[in-house]
């Protein structure tokens, strides 16, 4: 074990591992398939990071997220580890240099999405990799049908083990799953034994908060303004509430950014600086905002809208007290809600025949006959097409998941399509142009020093490189660009997220599609569970919170958590009833003589007036007094 401390205090400074991180290490550095069940905060990233670097070789980190991925790269390349990454948006020639160098060089991580297993350069590619230490598979409920986030590509991490020619022990993680899900993942990933190394799901400086309000609004204002310090996260259901509620928020003099995944890769990326940084103190965000996010001092993060599922809302409010001081996770409930949480079965499991519907008008759209499209890719504005075809977005974006599950497409959402420059016009056509101006000359050299290949074809460029080598901002340098692009001196493709829509099959009859029961039938039932928990959790007010939560996940407590709105409230009402116990003590020690007194004598007992009231009025509603003129005396 003393290697993988030596490793730890060299990359990363610290003198010992926190919970069960040493337990994972020790499992995979063995060699053992192994399942690590962390909360959100736990430090993931350390349980293969280091055992990679002890080990040796290539370790292949499977993710869903191209932001979280590059995240990681990026850190590790601060601290002196070679790391690579594979991700759509990529070009061929990039992603052939990037597996060469995995291949040749003594590179250790080679992250991966999981669609980018089934790609045949890949698969080519993995013949001559002879040195793959393990397979780390993140975000592991993914793989299973019954887990909140299924990705149907995931299946392809089992198929993997097959292609590689030697043993390669998986390290499945995963911050959130229930007990049918932790079987599931083993069973999926072909694990000869069970074994699941769990942390406890308690998150004793976590205060769980459910708050009834007839208004969300005033209620956010009122809570941010009581928590003055640290930052915060407010979550919402959709992209225009983000915007909504950032404006609320600044007018109430609360500084605040908004996010989700419709925003430019530049804008998602200064936004989360600004909040990072502590430019602004409160991130209203969709759930396309957080993962990977480690700032220790979020203080509160804020539920405005009701998640789907419990696992989403523990995982996010889970990013809340990091650095172990106390936090708190509020959700904001209005009875109305429950009619909105059940309005969206629907909404994200449409009937059959409008799913069908959708696969015929995506074809349609993209101009494709029966028996084509195999394999071919497309850019998706759902926008455009739902305009078209006169459908809605949210159905819209699930039938195309669903369709997505049953493999016939890859409906891909996380793209990061860098920008793209050529040049237009000649070397000697761009030496004859005068009069351009400082700043375009200035960033066009720039771009021809660092950049080689510009007049022949596309080449990817980085504005921020741009920008701290001229002195420019990142804005100056985009609309540069964009204007030399309109002037026709250069081609400009700018950063780009769009979705895209890749064919797994050549085009059938609609009539065709198989929707089988684990594709559409057991996912709905299961997405309906899920609400009705969520919803049932937001409705208790006589079970500590937290224990809640831990039942959810099979995790047994022997106590409340004592610090809970429900905790709370008993407190307080036993406080009440330990007082009005003491006050009807007293008052019929008073009168145990028999005799009648006057109430204004009960008065003068050292209590407040209104709760020697309250205690007068339960005395005489249990029939302990009598009561005459103004006058009382003890029932025997």
């Amino acid at each position: 074990m003393q290697q993988y401390l030596d490793i730890l205090k060299e990359y990363w400074g610290y003198e010992s591992f926190r919970g069960i991180q040493e337990d994972i290490i020790r499992s995979i550095g063995e060699g053992r398939d192994t399942l690590g069940l962390m909360p959100t905060g736990g430090g993931k990233s350390i349980c293969f990071q280091v055992p990679a670097i002890a080990m040796g070789g290539l370790c292949l980190v499977i993710t869903p997220l191209i932001s979280l991925m590059e995240d990681q790269v990026s850190q590790l390349r601060m601290r002196g580890i070679k790391a690579e990454t594979i991700h759509a948006g990529m070009r061929h020639d990039d992603i052939l240099r990037v597996i060469d160098n995995c291949i040749l060089g003594d590179f250790r991580f080679l992250y991966l999405s999981p669609e980018r297993l089934e790609s045949d350069i890949f698969k080519a590619k993995l013949n001559y990799m002879h040195n793959i230490s393990f397979i780390c598979v993140d975000e592991a409920h993914c793989i299973s049908q019954w887990g909140y986030d299924f990705r149907p590509a995931y299946r392809n991490i089992a198929q993997l083990r097959n292609l590689i020619p030697y043993h390669v022990p998986v390290l499945a993680l995963t911050a959130t799953a229930t007990q049918e899900v932790v079987t599931d993942i083993q069973r999926q990933l072909k694990f000869p034994e069970e074994n699941c190394i769990r942390m406890s799901f308690e998150r004793k400086n976590l205060v769980y908060v459910v708050r009834e309000t007839e208004n969300k609004e005033d209620e956010l204002v009122h809570i941010l303004k009581s928590f003055t310090k640290g930052s915060a996260i407010v979550y919402t259901r959709n992209r225009q509430l983000t915007s909504e509620i950032a404006k609320l928020l600044n007018s109430e003099n609360i500084t605040a950014e908004n996010y989700h995944a419709g925003l430019t890769g530049a804008e998602r990326d200064l936004r989360q600086i600004n909040w990072m940084k502590g430019r602004s103190r409160v991130m209203v965000a969709t759930n396309a905002f957080g993962m990977g996010i480690d700032k220790p001092d979020v203080r509160i993060v804020i539920h405005y809208d009701l998640p789907d599922s419990i696992e989403a809302y523990f995982q996010e409010a889970g990013r809340a007290g990091r650095d172990g001081n106390k936090a708190y996770a509020v959700m904001l409930y209005n009875p109305v809600n429950r009619r909105t949480m059940l309005q969206r079965v629907p909404q994200q499991y449409p009937p059959k025949d409008y799913i069908r519907q959708t696969y015929d008008n995506i074809c349609y759209y993209y101009q494709i006959g029966i028996g084509e499209a195999l394999g071919q890719t497309h850019y998706f504005s759902i926008e455009q097409f739902c305009k078209n075809f006169r459908q809605f977005p949210v159905q819209t974006d699930s039938a195309l998941r669903i369709l997505d599950a049953a493999g016939y497409i890859i409906y891909s959402t996380d793209n990061d399509f860098r920008s793209r420059v050529r040049f237009i016009l000649s070397k000697e056509g761009l030496n004859r142009l005068e009069n351009l101006g400082n700043k375009a000359e200035t960033i066009i050299s720039q771009m021809l020093r660092n950049y080689t290949g510009l007049f022949a074809d596309f080449a990817y460029i980085d504005e921020n490189i741009i920008s701290a080598n001229t002195g420019f901002s990142n804005d100056e340098v985009y609309d540069t660009l964009k204007d030399l692009n309109n002037r026709r001196i250069l081609d400009y493709i700018p950063r780009s997220n769009q979705p895209t829509i890749t064919f797994l099959t050549p085009r059938i009859e609609s009539s065709s599609l198989s929707l089988t029961p684990m594709v559409y039938d057991q996912r709905l039932e299961e997405y309906k569970k899920r609400i009705n928990t969520i919803l049932e959790y937001a409705q208790t007010n006589d079970k500590c919170r937290s224990r809640m939560l831990l039942e959810y996940f099979g995790e047994e407590s022997d106590h409340d958590c004592g610090q809970c709105d429900v905790c709370l409230s008993r407190k307080n009402q036993s406080s009440e009833e330990e007082k009005l116990n003491a006050i009807t003590e007293a008052i019929k020690k008073l009168l145990k003589d028999g005799q009648w007194h006057p109430v204004t004598q009960l008065k003068e007992l050292p209590f407040p007036t209104p709760q020697i009231e309250q205690a007068i009025k339960y005395m005489m509603a249990e029939e302990m007094l009598e009561f005459e003129e103004g006058r009382v005396r003890g029932k025997s």
